[in-house]
């Protein structure tokens, strides 16, 4: 995203000030930006999206430059220098840190509703093949059913919870393209999205502490993928840098902790489920309202967006699921993604311009960054009307359009500019409904209408396409 030139530049002169200012051998030009991308990539620091005011202080700084070295195991100092810089270095899980803020213990980001859990390995490392990375991925699952309540079982066909592949710089098949041998090893998704990935260009081995261990990196993106986030004791599995291969690895206590607070500890002794299966098989998961828990085959939309990492999160009353080229993911409860926000929303709207995604209910709005609240929210709203029927981000003019009943509202996030009088959805979207049940812009750039079961799709000069609306359930959810 592009932001206002003077705030990125007092920004910029903040950072090489504080960095020019440490004790050590001075960091040239390119080295104190490198450090600066560290910062804002991985989470300490947030970049200035509004307003002057909005650029970072020297404190906020020093304190994100404290946080990274506190976690890494260095003098917490607040000052970067060589050693400091050379930890940045480090290869590392491409997620980012945000660490637990009142102690140094672990950190949950969310969990399954259920303690059997089938995986898939669709894609092997060339440099081990596809047996022994099978081994390893197998292995890694055991850390952790070897201390929790958890089984897993692998299958190699139809629909799994997990699901582990190797991507490389390409942006095919992996909304977050790796950076090329070094630094990012890997990522994964938090439940219950269950996508692990891992860079095709690192080179993976086992048994030699050359290259990157696959079992180790494994171990760690299926903590995340069962609900752990990044662990500030340096020796944990969890923690964000690759700490290279050990021979007699185990877990260390942090680790143990977290997935336990999770899931339970082990209360008999069984070994984790690695059978190959030909067929998708789980244990339904649990639910106290079963009832209540939508069918996207059968339950209509409250929102859907295209949101963070780009995915496609589709709404309905306490509960949201991901749409994917496969179909649908089980519904889970919104609250274990996004804590604090309440069921039964009006809209929902991602904005590539900030990277903040909106929701709305009744007369608040919330806001979020990635999953997190950003503070000071909810707020009332003001200027939007209360209880609209949907929301979506319209990239060519970057705004956020907002409808309701047989209005629309231009909407700009970044300014004051609001229009404060409807204009009728067909003056601008010709063809399309009102009185929305939902409505976004997807990844091919087009909008998409949604009401009582069928949806209309619109092109660049916002028509409604020849051939419809046709059938959500069958188009979107693979019914």
């Amino acid at each position: 995203m592009r932001l206002p030139q003077l705030p990125l530049l007092l920004l910029l002169f903040q950072v090489y000030a504080l960095i020019g200012s440490s004790k050590g051998a001075a960091l040239n030009q390119a080295e104190k930006k490198e450090a600066m991308d560290f910062l804002l990539q991985f989470g300490y620091l947030e970049k200035p999206l509004e307003h002057f005011s909005d650029v970072l202080t020297e404190e906020e700084i020093e304190n994100a430059v404290r946080a990274f070295q506190l976690a890494s195991g260095l003098r917490s100092t607040g000052r970067l220098d060589a050693a400091t810089l050379s930890h940045m270095r480090q290869p590392r899980c491409g997620v980012e840190d945000p660490f637990n803020e009142r102690t140094l213990k672990y950190l949950l980001l969310g969990r399954w509703r259920k303690k059997h859990l089938t995986y898939r390995i669709y894609s092997h490392s060339e440099d081990l093949g596809a047996a022994a990375t099978r081994t390893a991925i197998q292995t890694a699952f055991k850390y952790w059913s070897d201390v929790t309540r958890l089984t897993f079982q692998e299958v190699r066909s139809g629909r799994a919870d997990i699901r582990l592949s190797f991507h490389g710089t390409s942006t095919w098949g992996c909304s977050r393209p790796f950076d090329g041998p070094g630094h990012v090893l890997a990522h994964a998704d938090i439940p219950e999205l269950g996508t692990v990935h891992f860079d095709s260009d690192e080179h993976w081995t086992e048994g030699t502490s050359r290259g990157v261990n696959l079992r180790i990196i494994a171990a760690h993106e299926i903590g995340h993928a069962l609900g752990l986030g990044h662990s500030r004791q340096p020796g944990a599995l969890m923690a964000p840098a690759y700490s290279g291969y050990r021979l007699r690895f185990r877990l260390h206590r942090d680790d143990i902790e977290g997935i336990q607070a999770l899931y339970g500890k082990k209360t008999i002794p069984t070994t984790s489920t690695t059978v190959t299966s030909p067929a998708h098989s789980t244990v339904p998961a649990v639910s106290q309202k079963p009832s209540k828990i939508p069918n996207p085959c059968k339950d209509g939309l409250d929102a859907i967006m295209l949101g963070p990492y780009d995915k496609t999160y589709a709404f309905r009353g306490d509960y949201v699921w991901t749409v994917t080229d496969f179909g649908t993911n089980p519904p889970m409860k919104i609250s274990a993604l996004w804590k604090g926000l309440p069921g039964g929303l009006d809209a929902a709207v991602y904005s590539p311009r900030t990277g903040r995604t909106y929701f709305f209910k009744g007369i608040k709005l919330w806001r979020y960054r990635g999953f997190k609240l950003d503070p000071g929210y909810p707020k009332p709203l003001t200027r939007i009307p209360a209880k609209i029927d949907a929301a979506l981000y319209w990239p060519q003019n970057k705004k956020i359009f907002i409808f309701k009943g047989t209005g629309y509202w231009q909407w700009d996030e970044l300014g004051s500019h609001f229009s404060t009088l409807p204009r009728k959805i067909s003056s601008l979207f010709s063809g399309a409904p009102s009185h929305l049940d939902a409505a976004f812009t997807w990844e091919n750039g087009k909008v998409y209408f949604f009401k009582g079961g069928i949806y209309w799709r619109l092109n660049d000069q916002l028509r409604v396409d020849r051939g419809y609306p046709l059938s959500t359930a069958e188009r979107w959810m693979n019914c």
